[in-house]
């Protein structure tokens, strides 16, 4: 039972560094569904840019 308990904690021990280097890396939150009013999503630039008028 011992042995079962010490597992058991190592694994949750573990898990919020992995949960935490999961979420590291190059993650665009941005999308065209969150630009504001007037701005309009340019994919070339990955980013909300003013509406061009025409």
């Amino acid at each position: 039972m011992k042995s079962a308990s010490l597992l058991a904690v190592l694994a949750l021990s573990i898990l919020p560094g992995l949960a935490a280097a999961n979420c590291r890396g190059e993650h665009i939150d941005q999308t065209a569904a969150s630009c504001t009013p007037g701005m309009v999503w340019d994919s070339a630039k990955g980013t909300c840019v003013e509406k061009p008028t025409s």
